[in-house]
């Protein structure tokens, strides 16, 4: 599996989750991964999707705070869970992640934008990741 379905699910592991409390998350990662197209994955696969995915959700106060900071007339509890899915693990693999070069980081974004944002969503995003870097 190559990086950018890493990336991908990483960002569907997020954006799913966002919308169940805490104590129901891992029930939701083990429902996530027992899906068709991830049975045949090998482990490393499944292994930095994970990675990625609890990066995000360890430093999540640190990466919404730095959204925060550069959304001028947004906020983090006001963006599309879309949007916001993308750009939290954008700033975790900018800012926590060595193996990801930021310009990298943001290309992808911002092509997550496209596939499944709205129309605007890939200019919202790299405006917040430009200002970050």
């Amino acid at each position: 599996m190559n990086r950018y379905k890493i990336r991908e699910h990483a960002f569907k592991l997020l954006f799913l989750t966002g919308f169940y409390a805490e104590a129901d998350r891992q029930d939701q990662l083990e429902l996530y991964f027992d899906r068709e197209e991830l049975k045949e994955a090998d482990k490393s696969a499944k292994d930095a999707i994970l990675e990625k995915y609890q990066g995000v959700m360890e430093e999540e106060e640190q990466i919404d705070d730095q959204i925060n900071k550069v959304a001028l007339g947004w906020r983090t509890d006001r963006m599309g869970k879309v949007d916001l899915s993308i750009l939290r693990l954008a700033v975790y693999e900018m800012n926590y992640d060595d193996s990801v070069p930021s310009g990298a980081a943001i290309n992808e974004a911002v092509e997550l934008g496209k596939k499944y944002g709205q129309e605007e969503s890939a200019a919202f995003i790299n405006g917040i990741l430009a200002k970050l870097v």
